[in-house]
């Protein structure tokens, strides 16, 4: 018995809507990595940027991963010339299983490697000089000591538990002062078990609070989330004291 000969057009209109998804996919996920990236060259100030960057760049990355790979899944069936039904299960199996794979590498990068890069950068865009807009000029980050002078009781607070930590910029010309504040644990940290950066705060506990003549303790749990490595660390707390002002 002769093979059935399969009319290659009889999938045109298929392989024609498959293909051009592909290419919307495509573009899309560029438009989404193109755009993140001119919302952020557009963002002036160095502290938008950061918050920008430490809210928006992985979760854009992945999305835009996503839609990309969904592209490649139609690309590769569009080209159709016959279709059985052993062949819909075996491209679809094919289509799923390459688009998780790729899935899950993408994913694994973005989780495990790629914070390093984003921590380098938000290094940068943090202790990078701000200018005063009162002068023009550089401003001084202000130490832990000093910067308590600017500093209310509650931020004070804040920044002795680790909750919020404080920058001061100050314009030692005219005295303008920028307080720009910042998320107590930024990111993960080098895990010392696994070497990924996954290693962060999960609890933080105060075994002995901060007096006005005696320091306190602290103890932050750290877990790390890749390979589940477990410690913890003990950190001072300062004594809590009132700014007085001398006539």
């Amino acid at each position: 018995m002769n093979d059935q000969v399969i009319d290659p057009h009889k999938y045109d209109d298929w392989n024609l809507l498959a293909a051009n998804v592909a290419y919307i996919c495509w573009a899309a996920g560029i438009l989404i990595v193109l755009g993140y990236f001119i919302r952020l060259a557009t963002n002036g100030d160095n502290k938008d940027k950061y918050d920008f960057i430490n809210k928006y760049e992985i979760s854009s990355l992945w999305i835009a991963t996503i839609i990309i790979i969904t592209g490649a899944g139609f690309f590769f069936n569009s080209a159709i010339v016959e279709l059985k039904t052993i062949m819909i299960f075996v491209k679809l199996f094919l289509t799923i299983m390459m688009g998780t794979i790729t899935a899950v590498i993408i994913q694994n990068l973005l989780k495990f490697y790629y914070p390093f890069y984003i921590e380098k950068r938000l290094k940068v865009l943090r202790y990078k000089p701000r200018i005063s807009p009162k002068t023009g000029k550089a401003m001084k980050l202000l130490s832990e000591e000093e910067e308590d002078v600017y500093l209310d009781e509650g931020m004070q607070a804040e920044e002795n538990v680790f909750s919020v930590d404080y920058d001061v910029w100050k314009d030692e010309e005219s005295g303008f002062i920028k307080i720009e504040k910042y998320s107590g644990h930024l990111h993960a940290i080098q895990c010392p078990e696994c070497n990924y950066q996954t290693f962060k705060v999960v609890k933080e506990e105060v075994v002995r609070p901060a007096t006005a003549t005696d320091e306190g303790e602290l103890t932050k749990h750290y877990q790390c989330g890749y390979c589940l490595y477990k410690a913890k660390k003990s950190v001072v707390l300062k004594i809590t004291s009132k700014i007085q002002e001398t006539a």
